[in-house]
């Protein structure tokens, strides 16, 4: 790839692997990189061990999700799904086990995928995009059993709550919806910002707890009570924000992490390499390789051993 295509590269997805020693990126030109966290963390690490071992083109248009299972690696691109195995990808393999496609109404239509997570109860994988609908996949047999509708204009995010394995969802329409027994439409009066509308792009659950933003300023719900209990101060929109111990992690537009208290407060934010950050991902599936990485509108993915600062970047 040329200087220019790096110059103009963004970063839209990460996960790890399940044995937590590599990190898979994908950015606006279909390409997956794989990293080896475990060299590039070792005491002798050199530039080379922050170059991935395996770069390949995946879709053709941007990888807007990333997601792994037990064994697989998932990626989405503009209308289709496809799986990796990971032990193929670390011996350098790149043949999809399987690509699908959800029901669209036409053939010709070719929505984007923008996010996907597994729900865990009954091993389904919710896919959520531009076609306005999200599509539940059986995973074990490889078929899509379901379409949720509702939202009124496309989807930016998926999450599903842990416990009560309930689906939620946040669109451009500005809505966030609760797939449960019943149909429940939080609106966002207390946390509008009409000067940067009021779509929603990101949405995480914790128990009974909701970190949601975008246009609306970023805010912690309580999923009983249905209110905003939080409301942060953060200037720009943000893309990705994860519950991290007794803080939450935030980033979006503009070169930092913002680490923010429960009640509210913004604690610090932690300068980055690319100017406008889009995701954000904390690698759980290692003790010895614990890293935040993040990555943004760069061809660089800074990596965070200790969250108070970055240690250094990984690049395509």
């Amino acid at each position: 790839m040329g200087p220019v295509e790096l110059l103009h590269m963004s970063v839209f997805s990460q996960s790890f692997s399940p044995c937590g020693r590599f990190l898979a990126a994908g950015n606006n030109y279909g390409e997956i990189a794989v990293f080896s966290l475990s060299a590039a963390l070792s005491p002798d690490a050199t530039a080379a061990n922050q170059k991935p071992v395996l770069t390949f083109t995946a879709h053709e248009g941007p990888v807007f999700s990333l997601l792994s299972t037990d064994v697989h690696l998932l990626s989405a691109g503009n209308g289709e799904i496809s799986a990796w195995s990971w032990n193929e990808l670390t011996k350098k393999n790149v043949k999809p086990l399987w690509t699908k496609r959800p029901n669209y109404k036409s053939s010709l239509e070719i929505p984007e995928i923008n996010s996907m997570i597994i729900n865990p109860r009954d091993n389904s994988l919710v896919v959520g995009g531009g076609d306005n609908n999200i599509h539940i996949m059986d995973l074990e047999h490889g078929v899509f059993k379901n379409i949720l509708q509702g939202h009124s204009d496309y989807i930016h995010c998926v999450s599903v709550r842990d416990r009560e394995a309930e689906i939620l969802s946040g669109g451009e329409d500005g809505a966030v919806r609760m797939w449960g027994d019943d149909l429940v439409l939080v609106l966002f009066q207390s946390c509008a910002r009409p000067q940067f509308g009021k779509w929603i792009s990101c949405l995480t659950t914790d128990s009974d707890w909701m970190l949601c933003g975008g246009g609306p300023s970023l805010s912690l719900w309580h999923l009983r009570s249905l209110s905003p209990t939080s409301i942060f101060p953060l200037s720009g929109c943000q893309r990705q924000a994860a519950f991290y111990q007794d803080k939450i992690l935030a980033v979006g537009e503009g070169a930092f992490v913002s680490h923010c208290l429960l009640g509210g407060e913004v604690k610090a934010q932690i300068p980055c390499t690319p100017q406008s950050l889009n995701t954000l991902q904390l690698n759980t599936n290692s003790t010895e390789h614990r890293v935040l990485t993040v990555g943004g509108s760069s061809d660089h993915i800074d990596v965070f051993t200790n969250l108070s600062y970055r240690a250094f970047s990984l690049s395509f």
